[in-house]
């Protein structure tokens, strides 16, 4: 009788005792089967999109006209305001105003680096900057998947799944939404990443953190991960990343909390149980499978969790910490409309699918289910 070969080192599944295997495969079921079904939903927003694209080979006067959202109309009013020579802190309280939206907490009010890139390069600028943030992810990640074990045996379907997610930055509808410039340099940060070569990774990040503080995660993840690596120098960049930022944002808050008056209401609680359906709405909603029925949509973004959880390499177990992580959040924080958070993590989640079929076999293999 031939022996079986034995199971490649960078299958975490392969090693495990048959009880937790069976335990795990059980969970897959029910999210499998739970996921088809719960609610997929963006709160009041709508969503219509256009491409990049389009507007290199159309005449926008052509194009159908689409509804603004209410946050990203808000945003454009900023950036037409900056191209006008204004101050952002002197009137973007007045348009939280304006458009009935909160300036208590200062957390509401969104930090201006985007706001200013916008006005000072305009739409050719931002398309520009789409199209290298892309080339970089591309590149970086064509690298990592060759250095990564296993990851040649996956790079062709794993880039193809990469390129549906990140291939949203070049939505020209989302190009002054502070989410989607975060969740895809995220991408390229850790696609850069290497241990003891952090420095492009770090810069990204920071850029990422200039733009939205919901990348804070990442950055104190990356620091947490050096450290268990035991790479201390590289824990302190990460650390210190972490504490200019926490530095500057206080300046901002400062800001805000200059221009805000008595009678402006408080923010409704971001606090909202909902669920599974709040991981999923979010991640769904903010990529490029959302046009897909809901039974298919739904089953396949837990299948992408289980191929990152089942990938034992450094990159591996960092995206599933950090897929984790924010769907935690996106749990039990985050109102039905704030659905376009899910674009921090969004980015990276499909490319998880190229290894859900090794772990799918590996735990029915450990299951003893032959």
């Amino acid at each position: 009788m031939t022996p079986a070969a034995a199971p490649p080192d960078w299958n975490r599944f392969a090693s495990w005792h048959a009880l937790p295997a069976r335990l795990l495969l059980a969970v897959l079921l029910l999210l499998l089967a739970a996921s088809a079904v719960v609610p997929i939903v963006a709160g009041k927003s709508s969503v219509k999109t256009s491409n990049a694209f389009e507007v290199l080979v159309k005449d926008k006067s052509q194009l159908p006209e689409r509804a603004r959202d209410d946050d990203l109309a808000l945003y454009d009013r900023a950036i037409a305001r900056i191209r006008k020579g204004e101050n952002y802190y002197d009137f973007i309280a007045e348009e939280h105003r304006r458009a009935d939206y909160p300036v208590r907490p200062g957390l509401a009010v969104r930090l201006p680096t985007l706001a200013y890139f916008s006005a000072w390069t305009g739409t050719p600028g931002l398309i520009a900057a789409a199209f290298a943030i892309l080339i970089g992810i591309t590149l970086s990640w064509w690298r990592l998947f060759a250095e990564e074990p296993g990851g040649m045996r996956y790079r062709k379907i794993g880039m193809a799944l990469l390129l549906v997610g990140a291939s949203l930055v070049l939505n020209r509808y989302f190009f002054v939404l502070h989410e989607q410039w975060a969740g895809m340099l995220l991408a390229l940060s850790l696609g850069l990443h290497r241990p003891g070569r952090y420095w492009g990774s770090l810069a990204v990040a920071a850029l990422a953190l200039a733009i939205r503080e919901h990348s804070l995660p990442f950055v104190l993840l990356m620091g947490a991960m050096a450290f268990w690596r035991g790479d201390k120098h590289e824990g302190l960049a990460w650390s210190a990343l972490a504490a200019l930022f926490i530095a500057a944002l206080a300046v901002h808050l400062r800001l805000i909390a200059a221009q805000t008056l008595p009678t402006d209401p408080m923010s409704p609680s971001w606090l909202e149980f909902r669920g599974l359906s709040g991981w999923l709405s979010n991640m769904i909603l903010s990529s490029n499978i959302r046009s897909l029925p809901h039974w298919l949509s739904g089953p396949l973004a837990v299948l992408s969790m289980l191929g990152w959880a089942s990938w034992r390499c450094r990159t591996g177990t960092f995206a599933t910490l950090f897929l984790l992580g924010y769907g935690l959040l996106f749990m039990i924080a985050g109102r039905g409309d704030n659905y376009y958070w899910g674009f921090m993590a969004a980015p990276i989640l499909l490319t998880g699918l190229a290894f859900a079929p090794m772990g799918i076999q590996a735990l029915l293999q450990s299951s003893r289910f032959r």
